[in-house]
């Protein structure tokens, strides 16, 4: 029998250990329960106009596959739009991945401290971003901010949805749960 040593991923361990105390103090939360949490990140990706280009999707589910560690799930089209030729369970629109656990915080560990500093013109990304639940979403340009894709991999580019689901509540209390792990936001107010 072969001993296997697991190692918990560094935002986790934070989170545990002094997040969950600070935002409790901070938010004055009365229970340690009512803390926002990091759920569940959903990484997707749309086909678009490419829904029938086999490269494409090969392109597209080789990205997900390699910076998420996980093998990404097809998204089928839920109605039919005669327009844009789609047929109801029969047409791929989107390929997606759900990480939890730990390796959604090894994500948001290289995402935060690896990928968004090497985005061109990078000012912090938008305050907005959030929904009256608290969950925040993070449009992506091109996948090549990334470090383990090649060039190679790169020459076709898209863009990726990047969906942070917290429970816990508001937006307000989301963002100070975002930013003990490091989210830069964008500075507001003052000119450029």
């Amino acid at each position: 029998m072969v001993a296997t040593t697991t190692t918990t991923p560094r935002l986790k361990a934070l989170y545990k250990d002094t997040i969950v105390k600070e935002l409790q103090a901070e938010l004055k939360l009365g229970n340690i329960h009512e803390v926002p949490k990091l759920e569940k990140i959903v990484v997707s990706v749309g086909t678009g106009k490419n829904k029938d280009d086999k490269r494409y999707y090969e392109v597209v589910r080789n990205t997900l596959t390699k910076i998420t560690g996980q093998y990404p799930v097809d998204r089928m089209a839920k109605k039919s739009i005669a327009g844009f030729k789609i047929r109801a369970g029969l047409n791929r629109v989107g390929i997606s991945v759900t990480l939890r656990g730990a390796r959604m915080y090894e994500f948001l560990d290289r995402l935060v401290n690896v990928a968004l500093p090497r985005v061109r013109d990078f000012h912090g990304v938008s305050v907005k971003a959030f929904d009256k639940a608290g969950n925040y979403s993070l449009g992506i340009v091109e996948q090549s901010i990334f470090p383990e894709l090649t060039f190679e991999e790169t020459q076709v580019l898209h863009g990726l949805q990047t969906n942070l689901v917290i429970t816990g509540g508001s937006p307000a209390h989301s963002r100070a749960l975002l930013e003990k792990f490091g989210i830069p936001f964008e500075k507001t107010g003052g000119k450029r």
